[in-house]
């Protein structure tokens, strides 16, 4: 796995995301509803980050992918692993 090119600060996450993904949508409505701080990048607008995408997802651009403070990523989480993953990394 490559690092993000965009990294996540602490108590936020970066999420990968297309225009027209359902998924991604119903997620940010989630962490907009939860107060978790989050920047969106899409891979189709911005160079070399559905690359970055494709490296964590086994060639794959799925999407949202979300990458956390220490580097790691998930794939299409529910808001609950999401939460627990920011919980995790602030103990």
């Amino acid at each position: 796995m490559s690092a993000s090119p965009f990294p996540a600060s602490p108590g936020s996450v970066v999420m990968y995301s297309t225009s027209w993904c359902g998924y991604c949508r119903r997620l940010t409505t989630q962490l907009n509803s939860a107060n978790i701080p989050y920047t969106e990048i899409n891979i189709e607008e911005t160079p070399g980050t559905a690359d970055y995408v494709e490296s964590v997802n086994g060639g794959n651009q799925t999407v949202p992918t979300l990458v956390f403070a220490d580097g790691t990523a998930m794939t299409n989480p529910s808001l609950a692993q999401v939460k627990d993953k920011l919980e995790q990394l602030s103990s």
